[in-house]
């Protein structure tokens, strides 16, 4: 399991940087260069103060030996500097990383312990008014959009109500930390009962599929306990497909939040890579989408190792 943890990291790590120099590339050929910019904005400047500021900068230069340039500087904890905030890119990476992180930790482990709890009750009682409920929120989940459901919550918490602050730039930094908590209620449960869905679906299906067998029969039959043979039995055995699901949402949570975090205000990593691209940012959006990147890679990395402690028949070439 070592060993092959160890090739997978070897193997991401090389993926990153070919992934890097992918983006760099494409982010390089996007219209809107930063000194035209700059060029149109003031009529003072010249186009030769324009050629010798990429000059400077090293614009001028063919990708590759930037991008070379860009690594080595990567690899020192460089990771340039960003235009729209004027100042390091790191300084402005860690931010918006915690604001993410505020938004999507509680939102998963919400959305998990949920639809955990939802499933493992619904195939207790199969036909029940739990397994009911636990369908039909399943498929409210999958159907209601984002911003929809966002919105509706702001309407009904955050306006009529006034219960909830409806943006969290709306709590000031000296704030106590109960008003900054009460105002990621609001984006954690749209973002939770979006991921919720899905993973109850996922589960509930896996269980549903894995209670008939054999093995389950013959543990009852031995004298097991009906909640051992659930919780130890099937679901061991029915974790396997959901935890590659789990995997794939919560690296993706790292970019794929832009709705939440604009309706309410949120200035997480979605919403900075979003600004950074549309401003022409290069810098940053480079920074951004590579820690995504690695988040996604970070994330399967994770299910491979889970897939060995909940099935130990599973084994992994050298």
């Amino acid at each position: 399991m070592l060993r092959h943890l160890g090739s997978r990291l070897g193997g991401n790590a090389l993926l990153v940087l070919a992934l890097s120099f992918l983006m760099y590339g494409i982010l390089g050929l996007m219209p809107g260069d930063p000194l035209d910019a700059m060029l149109a904005a003031d009529p003072r400047l010249t186009a030769e103060d324009v050629a010798r500021l990429k000059a400077v900068y090293g614009l001028d230069k063919p990708l590759t030996e930037r991008y070379i340039h860009w690594l080595k500087s990567a690899f020192h904890g460089d990771l340039g500097y960003s235009r729209q905030f004027n100042k390091p890119v790191m300084d402005v990476l860690w931010p918006h990383l915690k604001a993410s992180l505020l938004l999507m930790l509680p939102s998963f482990i919400l959305a998990l312990a949920a639809s955990l709890a939802l499933a493992l009750c619904a195939v207790a009682r199969p036909g029940g008014p739990v397994d009911w409920i636990a369908r039909t929120l399943a498929v409210l989940s999958i159907a209601v959009p984002t911003f929809w459901l966002g919105l509706l919550l702001l309407l009904v918490f955050a306006v009529s109500l006034n219960w909830l602050p409806g943006s969290v730039l709306q709590v000031p930094p000296d704030a106590p930390w109960t008003d900054k908590i009460s105002a990621y209620v609001l984006p954690v449960a749209t973002l939770a009962f979006g991921m919720a869905g899905g993973y109850l679906r996922y589960l509930q299906g896996s269980l549903a599929a894995v209670l008939p067998m054999p093995f389950m029969r013959t543990a009852l039959a031995k004298g097991a306990p009906p909640r051992r043979v659930l919780f130890r039995h099937g679901l061991r055995n029915a974790a396997l497909p959901f935890v590659t699901v789990v995997a794939l949402s919560f690296g993706g949570l790292f970019s794929g939040a832009l709705i939440t975090e604009t309706l309410f205000g949120i200035t997480g990593l979605g919403r900075m890579i979003y600004d950074a691209i549309a401003g022409n940012d290069y810098n940053l959006a480079l920074a951004g989408l590579l820690l995504a990147t690695i988040c996604v890679l970070l994330s399967n990395l994770a299910a491979d190792a889970a897939y060995g402690w909940l099935d130990p028949r599973i084994r992994y070439a050298g």
